[in-house]
């Protein structure tokens, strides 16, 4: 089973599609609130170089943004 984090924000179109994907698939996450989390925000920006949401994390593969075709093929779905 593959470790699936993402960084999210609650008011992210995107992320709730992520987080939609992965629940419709019955992938378990963990996910950290980056719009409070200003540890995790930390973490996600060293991360991906990244400051805009979602940012999934599969295993130590890292998605910028809500690509399913990326999310599908690290998942291997």
């Amino acid at each position: 089973m593959k470790k699936v984090t993402i960084y999210s924000t609650p008011t992210c179109h995107f992320c709730g599609l992520a987080k939609d994907f992965f629940k419709a698939n019955n992938v378990a996450y963990e996910e950290y609130n980056v719009g409070s989390d200003m540890a995790k925000r930390a973490e996600m920006i060293e991360k991906s170089g990244q400051m805009g949401v979602p940012v999934s994390v599969i295993d130590d593969e890292i998605i910028v943004g809500f690509n399913e075709p990326k999310i599908k093929e690290y998942l291997e779905l």
